[in-house]
This record gives structure tokens, sequence and C-alpha cells, in this order.
């Protein structure tokens, strides 16, 4: 790397909030059309909708009542593979396609890359997840839903996918292959699930009933309790806090990976 090019990427951090937004906004834009651009993008929200929106309904006509517990339920399990799809080509190609080093050598802080490129995979995730309110619409038709449940369920569901979409970028900074990122980031996302499932819970304590290491898990650990709280229609502080600080954190460390790589 120049010197040139050193200097100007310390420069952004003296930046001031204006210019640091704009610079943000940049690769916000960037990504986003990088997403819409793609068919892959429109293939993968498809499936992800089609397979949501089916488990609905499958549920729905069965029991014959007016919520949508049964999308929301379902929709951790879902994005364990949905998210890492997403984020896998976030910087892992950008490695691969060797413009990784063109990226660095734009006048941007490394705090403006990442946050935009997060932003822009939030943006896409949240673009996906409005794809199912028709399914709100009919059932406003039909009866008479809770639409508070409803909202803190949605409420929910995006910093649910915004905690995976954290991680996710997270893996796929740390290796150059796509693949493996997507591998990672699914394992992580199993672990956060699975680890709040309660035959898991109760297999783990049954094989260390001294340890209790599965109750240890889902109190600890596992995302499931903290979202699961939203389908009740309750937005708890805690819960709220408990998304905020671990998405931060996986953020933070795709930061802190980026600034290593780049020297």
């Amino acid at each position: 790397m120049s010197k040139a090019t050193h200097t100007s990427i310390e420069q952004g951090d003296t930046l001031g909030p204006s210019l640091f937004a704009k610079g943000l906004n940049v690769v916000f834009s960037r990504e986003l059309s990088a997403y819409f651009d793609s068919p892959i993008a429109y293939i993968y929200a498809a499936v992800f909708l089609v397979l949501s929106c089916t488990t609905f309904m499958n549920s729905f006509f069965l029991e014959a009542v007016v919520d949508m517990s049964a999308y929301f339920d379902v929709l951790p399990f879902l994005l364990i593979p949905f998210i890492p799809a997403i984020t896998m080509r976030t910087w892992a190609e950008e490695h691969a396609q060797h413009t990784f080093e063109m990226l660095m050598t734009l006048p941007l802080h490394p705090a403006q890359i990442v946050l935009g490129k997060y932003a822009a995979a939030l943006a896409f995730y949240a673009t996906v997840l409005v794809g199912s309110l028709p399914i709100v619409i009919m059932l406003t038709f039909l009866g008479e839903p809770d639409l508070g449940m409803i909202a803190a369920s949605y409420l929910g569901a995006l910093l649910l996918g915004a905690f995976f979409l954290s991680f996710g970028l997270f893996a796929s900074g740390l290796t150059r292959d796509q693949i493996v990122a997507f591998v990672l980031a699914t394992l992580i996302g199993f672990a956060f699930v699975l680890s709040g499932h309660e035959k898991v819970v109760e297999v783990l304590d049954g094989l260390a009933p001294a340890l209790q290491l599965g109750t240890w898990l889902y109190d600890s650990v596992s995302v499931l309790p903290h979202y699961e709280i939203f389908g009740r229609g309750v937005v708890a502080l805690a819960d709220l806090i408990y998304f905020v600080l671990i998405s931060s954190f996986f953020v933070l460390m795709n930061y802190i990976s980026l600034q290593r790589t780049r020297y």
C-alpha cells in the first residue's frame, strides 16, 4: 500500500458526521445495487418467500387461527441458510475478484465500508421481509388479527435478521472462499438457534445433569428466547439491548478483521 493511499484512508479518522455519512452512502448504494443487479438475489428471495409463506399457509388452513405465529416460528430456521447465502459474497468476492485492494485505495474510512455493506445487506433483507405483508392484508380481510403482536413480531424478525447479517459479514471477511464463508456462517447460525431448541436443551442437560449445560446455553447464548418474546407481542428493553449489543459486536469484529487485512 502506497504512502498516499495510506494517508487518504487515515484522513477518514477525522471525518465529520456529514462527510462520514456521504462516504457510507456511497458504499451503501454500490452494495445495494449489486444485490438487485444479480439474478441470484431474486432467486434467493423468491425461494425464501415461497418456503416461509407455504409453511404459514399449511399451518393456517390446518389450525384456522388468524395470526402469523407459524410464519415467525419457522423464520429463525429458514434464516440459517438464507442469510449466509446473502452475505457469503460480500467480502469473499472482493478478494476473489481482486477488487478488495481497489476498495481499500478509495478515500474512505474502513468503518464507512463495513457499515455501508452491513446497511445494504440489512436493506435487502428488509425488502424480502416486506414481501410477506400480503399475509397481513389477507388476515385483516378474514378476521381481526392482533396487529400489535404482528408488528412486534416483525420488529423481532428484523432484529434477528440484523444479527444473522452481522456474523454472516464477519464470516465472509475471514476467508477468500464464498463456500467456506457460507458454511462458517451457517454453523454459527445453527449454534445460536439450536442451543435454544427445547429438545437440544433436554439432551445436553441429560448428558451432564450437574452442569446443566443445555440450560446455560439457552439462558446465556441462544438467540431464540430473545426472539420469541417479540412473537408474544412484548417489546422488552433487555431483548432490544441483546440484539443491538451482539450485532454490534460482530460488526466490530468485521471492522477489526478488515483493519488487519488492509495492512
